[in-house]
Formats: C-alpha cells, sequence, structure tokens
C-alpha cells in the first residue's frame, strides 16, 4: 500500500486530545472527507443519500480507528496545535504569527 504525504487542510489530527475528540469533530472531519474525494460541497439530489451514507460509514470508521489506536505519548491541546498551525501558516504565506 502506498500512502501520500500530507493532509488536505481541512482536515485535522482528532488523535490523542485532551479534552477527547468529540463525535462533532469526527463527524466534520468525515464530511471533509467525503467532499474533497466527491468533488462536491453539496452533492445533487441524485447523489444525496450515497453522500449521507459514506460520510455516516467514515465517521464510524475513523471513531473505531481512533479507539483502536495505543498512545504513548502526552495528549495534545487543542491550544497546542492551533498555534502550530499559525506558525506553519506563517512560514507558508509570509504572515505574522499572532499570540494565541
Amino acid at each position: 500500500m502506498r500512502y501520500i504525504c500530507g493532509m488536505c487542510r481541512n482536515i485535522r489530527v482528532l488523535l490523542n486530545f485532551e479534552p477527547p475528540t468529540t463525535e462533532d469533530e469526527i463527524a466534520a472531519a468525515a464530511l471533509q472527507y467525503v467532499r474533497k474525494v466527491s468533488g462536491t460541497r453539496k452533492p445533487p439530489r441524485a447523489n444525496l443519500a450515497a453522500f449521507e451514507q459514506a460520510v455516516q460509514d467514515i465517521t464510524e470508521a475513523t471513531r473505531k480507528l481512533l479507539a483502536s489506536f495505543e498512545v504513548n505519548g502526552p495528549p495534545r491541546t487543542r491550544e497546542a496545535e492551533l498555534q502550530k498551525a499559525r506558525v506553519r501558516n506563517a512560514k507558508r504565506f509570509g504572515a505574522k504569527v499572532a499570540a494565541g
């Protein structure tokens, strides 16, 4: 199996957070994934059921994946991850890093 480096900017890391990742965060990541793969934000009526089923299936698969991992490191915080993203964006776009 071949893995692609990098990740869609709109899909966030969900593993090992304190407080734990919520169901809403898992569902939002699944929705972003299906939108990216399908190439549409809102599918036509003919494809709506398949789109919604895919979001449900990926939400469940993500929930199972996160539950199955063994984590050895300290939990992440959303604030620290946000600061890392700001630093990456500053490097990428040349903007100043705002204090968190």
